[in-house]
């Protein structure tokens, strides 16, 4: 049988958190796995998102800011009262402002670290225990392209994407020896309704950054990926896994048409 056809198939017993789930990529994901058998934990800080997201997965909604110790810790509770997880997906993250270093926000920049890399490493430390004891753990990463070349106007989010990458790299060295499987998606432009808004503040300035490009991936062409890469036979590791729209050859390399 075919790897394509092994993962086509719903898959049995596999249980995924999955952070970041109340929009975007994180949203696609969700419905993604759910689609397909996984039994899901939808992770993010907007319950009234979650709750409707649930209501129409199946997936199990719980608001956590995955900054907060706190929380972190009352979602490994919950999850474990549940039966545990094997698989971990850390999407939650994101963008704030593009400015030249020289002028760069200092607010902006800590809660890209804050979120993108501590988040990432505090949900991931305090699920661990789990995975190393299931056997055959999985965590997946999603980082950004930003983490693996720099550019003008992002070196916060450079910065957040970067170590994020690292850590991710560093995670996989860690955790063979306890057969966890580490992941990394790291995607191009994506087009979502919240995160070139987000970083930018303004729906016009959000609208620009997806101007003339002809088809920018979607949540669902990430989540899509996602879904495939932990869906394979355990014993396979898609270490890193770059995916961009063909209209983008390089972060500094996009092609628009005129309108």
């Amino acid at each position: 049988m075919t790897l394509a056809a092994r993962t086509a198939y719903p898959v049995q017993n596999k249980t995924a958190v999955v952070t970041g789930a109340s929009t975007g990529i994180g949203e696609a994901t969700v419905r993604a796995l759910a689609s397909t058998g996984w039994k899901v934990f939808a992770v993010a800080r907007r319950a009234e998102r979650l709750g409707a997201l649930g209501a129409e997965t199946g997936a199990i909604p719980f608001a956590a800011d995955i900054t907060s110790d706190d929380d972190v810790s009352a979602l490994l509770q919950a999850v474990s009262k549940a039966g545990g997880a094997d698989t971990l997906i850390n999407i939650a993250g994101g963008a704030r402002g593009a400015d030249m270093i020289a002028n760069a926000d200092t607010e902006d920049w800590e809660w890209m670290y804050q979120v993108n890399v501590l988040g990432t490493m505090k949900i991931t430390r305090a699920f661990l225990p789990m995975l190393r004891e299931d056997g055959e753990g999985t965590v997946l990463n999603l980082t950004s392209t930003a983490g693996l070349a720099a550019y003008e106007g992002g070196a916060g989010y450079n910065a957040a994407k970067f170590a994020q990458h690292a850590m991710t790299n560093a995670l996989r060295l860690e955790e063979v020896g306890h057969n966890i499987r580490v992941i990394e998606v790291a995607p191009g432009l994506v087009h979502t309704e919240e995160f070139a808004l987000n970083r930018l503040g303004d729906k016009d300035a959000a609208a620009q950054v997806y101007a003339g490009v002809e088809k920018p991936l979607t949540a669902e062409d990430v989540a899509d990926v996602v879904k495939y890469a932990v869906s394979l036979p355990h014993h396979i590791n898609l270490d890193q896994i770059v995916v961009r729209p063909v209209a983008q050859a390089a972060n500094h390399k996009l092609i628009r048409k005129e309108s």
